[in-house]
């Protein structure tokens, strides 16, 4: 099972260099190249969601992004070390809110959405006036799965995106 590590301080212009690592390496990996741009997408969003929740939170603590192949399949993880709940909206049923929710396209009051005055703590303002769990979101259409769990310290956050290399499922032809 290789794997490929890289850790970058929390800098918005390493984002661009760990989405081209991780493009290549999937590439090599046998993902099919149809799903690279899907791949540089998701991995920009997490990226850049984890270099946000390090600078908030934790200045010094690299970003940390594993890219791991195994037979079946390509999984990039991305940590921070940010706190419980950083960027992250659960939805209802635990699982994570879709980005419709999130931007409340179907409004039910004429209220402003929850989302769009900065907390407190968004003092740096770099949300880009989206709300929290957007990028996230988003991943998860990306992605043929993808895991959303606290670091193994029980600080930060760790999204496991992965993508299904293996032979694809033949789906089962009706009797006749």
């Amino acid at each position: 099972m290789p794997t490929v590590e890289l850790r970058f301080a929390a800098l918005n212009g390493h984002v661009r260099t760990a989405r081209m690592i991780a493009t290549a390496v999937s590439r090599r990996a046998g993902v099919p190249a149809g799903a690279a741009d899907e791949i540089k997408l998701a991995v920009t969003e997490a990226c850049a969601r984890a270099v946000r929740v390090n600078r908030r939170h934790a200045p010094q603590a690299p970003v940390h992004v594993a890219l791991t192949e195994t037979p079946d399949s390509f999984t990039i993880t991305v940590a921070d070390r940010g706190q419980t709940g950083d960027e992250v909206a659960p939805g209802p049923d635990g699982g994570l809110v879709t980005a419709s929710t999130l931007l409340d396209l179907e409004p039910d009051s004429a209220a402003p959405p929850w989302w769009s005055e900065p907390a407190e703590e968004d003092v740096a303002g770099d949300s880009g006036g989206f709300p929290p769990g957007l990028g996230l979101a988003l991943i998860e259409g990306l992605v043929d799965e993808v895991q959303i769990s606290r670091g193994a310290d029980g600080v930060g956050t760790v999204v496991a995106m992965t993508w299904h290399t293996g032979p694809a499922v033949e789906p089962a032809k009706p009797l006749l």
